[in-house]
């Protein structure tokens, strides 16, 4: 049954005052509403018309017809019903699974050791090395009884009694001091989820009265280097990964608050990606020479038998150490950054003129929904207070997250845009206010967001897939990626003047990247791929992919390669011995979570020893650098501004301690490798010009830099640079336009300004000649100079004129 949430089914509703619901996505509110303002766990049953007090859970319990507190709905649905039974059933596995999480973290603490496990004392001195009584580590102290309390993770056996109500208000004094602290100390709220504060609170309960927090040099210097040497120890299993599949060498460059330059190096095998160490070069030039011989340093530290690849990003610097490690090294492979590929390839085919009228209109949307409060408010209580605007890792993937946003709302948008509040709305007569009207009335436009999902979705599953560390990605990229061009051609039937544009720039940004032989050989050794389409064998640059890995697998010596290419290749192609069984196909037919190609050839290769060592190696490597690129959310995390005295060594220790921490805690497994929590390349669908990158130094953009440098493309900022002024998604005190909006002059209208700081007006000028400069040979108009006119002087180019407050030292620019 589908349920109006609005609707009372009794004839006394239809004359009723407004309904009343909490703010919730409950599923409980699609049935209740509350009766009475002033007691809010009053609910009345839209399908019965029942009254209950007892709230939302109440009312749940009642549609599923469960028994026990509260009489079953007689109007539910069988729908209905299981819908709901989901629902408690969903939340009762919730809470049992946080309950166990939360026992075994406590069971991990032991500050006492095995000897005193067994003693039971009613007192105990400060600092007593005695281990507390069973019940809870701090009952004795207090004479709380943990039984009362849900979090204890004890199930009640009792009627409440007064030790139940001293539990709970001691609980809560502690509790007051515990946030007495975060709030004077600015401590993030989400803190308090870590499972090593949870750790630490029952170490202290365990202690006893009398603990003294360690000092501050005590947390700088043998606490750090204590926990360097605890997180290594953790990181041996990592080391015997790096030994049995092979591992990849990750490396990038960062630049710090005090413009240091810093290059760090992660480790990624089966088992994940590990910070290994960071180096502090701002003397040096990143050069190919520098980066080589800073990777062949760790290659001979971590093993040259273990590294089967280095993964970097495209830039000409990378390359040259590629070049030169080849020389030196020819059995490890220099490979390209799949995330970094699959995103130039987004980029490219959004940058298209169908898709980008598409994504521009809906930015413009955006960022008018997202300019005022009250189109704001007005959107997220139409929405349920989820934003419309979702930011990701890059540009694209929060262009892509926000059209699939927008996509999902459109029902929701659509009534905002037709209800009496906005019709009421001052927004609603404005210029920007009828766009965006006709914007989210459009069907074109939907149509456009449609063909843009459909067109990117391919793109962008294969972007979570090498991004994400869920599985090894070298033995799918290749794959997926040529699923993904089949996809957009059934997009868009078939029909080759439609797709070949989008399929050009796929091939253009693949070649020399995701193409080569390491990525070629892991296509035709992941049996997924082969079992269920063995012509791949008939296709030459594929195979001449194959022996190009065995030579460089099984250097200086022919014979190996001779017995992996003449034999054992051959009973993998012919599916011989292990390899022609049953449950072989069986095992590969599926591409899902459990499937794993290297635990297959473990299973079915051993009757081809060197060719299975050899799967298993390739299948357990990654295809980009992401876990790297993701290092500096962590060096950034660290090195704010209140923590910029922060050395090299210090510095490259608490990002090996935290970064590493995430590992160990498996804490990224199943999380969308897309979203993120900043809204730095969120800007654009926030606020108009938002996607211009800003140099902090002199305050230009980068566009603008690059064309006065003569760059052949757009110049990128380095890993510092932020938006000036970045508005977070949920920003509540941002600027919002004046209440009345001005009559816009037709033959008169700003569309642009530039904050140019510390720049005097005779620079300005210059900035702006550089801009237009050589345009004119393109076939455009000749910039020219106003005559006349509080304007005269101004520079006047394509209908635009550009001119200078002398207050403000701004350039700004007219139609």
């Amino acid at each position: 049954m589908s349920m109006d949430p609005t609707r009372i089914p009794s004839s006394e509703a239809s004359n009723s005052a407004p309904l009343l619901k909490r703010n919730s996505v409950d599923v409980g509110w699609d049935y209740g509403v509350i009766v009475d303002p002033s007691n809010k766990d009053r609910l009345q049953c839209l399908l019965c018309g029942n009254q209950y007090t007892g709230g939302v859970s109440r009312m749940k319990r009642h549609i599923a017809q469960i028994r026990g507190d509260v009489a079953s709905c007689t109007k539910a649905t069988k729908e209905d019903i299981l819908k709901c039974k989901k629902a408690i059933d969903d939340n009762a596995a919730k809470k049992k699974n946080k309950k166990k999480a939360a026992m075994e973290i406590r069971e991990e603490v032991n500050v006492v050791g095995e000897e005193s496990e067994g003693d039971e004392i009613e007192n105990v001195a400060v600092g007593s090395k005695k281990r507390p009584y069973v019940l809870g580590p701090m009952d004795r102290y207090t004479n709380i009884n943990p039984d009362s309390s849900d979090t204890s993770g004890f199930k009640k056996t009792r009627q409440p009694n007064i030790s139940d109500a001293i539990w709970k208000e001691k609980s809560h004094k502690v509790s007051q001091y515990l946030a007495r602290w975060v709030y004077e100390a600015g401590i993030p709220f989400h803190a308090i989820d870590n499972d090593s504060l949870k750790r630490f609170v029952e170490a202290v309960g365990q202690f006893g009265p009398g603990y003294q927090p360690s000092s501050q040099y005590q947390l700088r210097e043998p606490l750090l280097k204590e926990e360097v040497e605890r997180t290594k120890t953790f990181l041996k299993k990592q080391e015997e990964e790096w030994a049995l599949t092979g591992c990849s060498i990750m490396t990038d460059a960062w630049t710090d608050r005090k413009r240091r330059s810093i290059m760090n190096l992660c480790v990624n095998c089966k088992q994940g990606t590990c910070f290994l160490s960071s180096k502090e070069d701002s003397e040096e030039s990143h050069t190919g020479v520098y980066i080589f011989e800073y990777v062949d340093k760790f290659i001979e530290d971590i093993g040259a038998q273990n590294v089967v690849q280095v993964v970097t990003d495209n830039a000409s610097n990378n390359m040259a150490a590629a070049d030169l490690l080849k020389i030196k090294r020819p059995n490890i492979f220099w490979t390209s950054c799949g995330t970094h590929t699959i995103n130039l390839m987004l980029e490219g085919i959004g940058k298209q003129s169908k898709f980008k009228a598409t994504i521009d209109k809906a930015k413009a949307f955006t960022i008018f929904v997202y300019a005022h409060h009250n189109t704001l408010a007005m959107m997220r209580k139409y929405t349920k207070k989820r934003d419309i605007v979702r930011p990701g890792v890059t540009r694209f993937a929060t262009s892509f997250l926000t059209l699939q946003s927008l996509m999902e709302k459109k029902q929701e948008l659509r009534a905002m845009f037709s209800s009496n509040a906005w019709s009421e709305s001052k927004w609603a007569k404005s210029p920007k206010g009828k766009v965006a009207y006709a914007t989210v009335m459009s069907q074109a436009f939907w149509n456009g967001v449609t063909l843009c999902l459909k067109v990117f979705g391919p793109l962008v599953m294969v972007l979570r897939l090498v991004d994400g560390d869920r599985k090894p990605s070298m033995g799918f990229v290749y794959g997926e990626l040529t699923k993904a061009k089949e996809e957009i051609k059934a997009a868009y039937k078939q029909v080759e003047t439609n797709y070949r544009p989008i399929l050009d720039v796929i091939d253009e940004k693949a070649k020399g990247r995701l193409d080569s032989a390491l990525h070629l050989t892991a296509y035709f050794l992941n049996p997924f791929y082969f079992f269920n389409n063995s012509i791949i064998q008939d296709d030459p640059i594929i195979m001449d992919g194959v022996l190009t890995c065995v030579e460089a697998f099984f250097p200086d010596n022919v014979n190996v390669q001779d017995e992996v290419i003449n034999r054992e290749l051959l009973k993998y192609k012919n599916k011989e011995g292990g390899f022609g069984r049953p449950l072989a196909t069986m095992g590969c037919a599926t591409n899902n979570e459990s499937y794993d190609p290297v635990g297959w050839w473990s299973n079915y290769g051993n009757h081809t020893p060197n060719l299975k060592r050899m799967a298993t190696r390739i299948l357990s490597l990654t295809s980009s650098s992401s876990g790297c690129e993701r290092n500096w959310s962590t060096f950034e995390g660290i090195h704010t501004k209140k923590r910029n005295r922060l050395d090299a060594t210090r510095l490259n220790n608490l990002v090996y301690v935290q970064f590493n921490a995430k590992l160990i805690n498996n804490k990224r497994k199943g999380k969308d490798v897309l979203r993120t929590k900043e809204a730095t390349n969120a800007q654009g669908w926030l606020v108009e010009g938002g996607d211009e990158e800003v140099d902090p130094v002199s305050g230009l953009t980068w566009e603008v830099i690059g064309e006065a440098m003569g760059a052949d493309e757009v110049l990128q900022p380095r890993r510092t640079t932020r938006n000036i002024g970045v508005r977070e998604l949920h920003e509540e005190d941002f600027m919002s336009e004046d209440d009345t909006e001005e009559e816009v002059d037709e033959d008169f209208e700003w569309v642009a300004s530039v904050v140019i700081a510390g720049v005097d007006r005779g620079l300005g000028q210059t900035v702006l000649d550089l801009l237009v400069e050589g345009r004119d040979e393109r076939g455009f108009e000749t910039p020219g100079r106003v005559e006349g006119g509080e304007e005269e002087g101004a520079l006047c180019y394509l209908g635009f004129h550009f001119s200078f407050g002398d207050s403000e030292r701004d350039a700004r620019i007219r139609k």
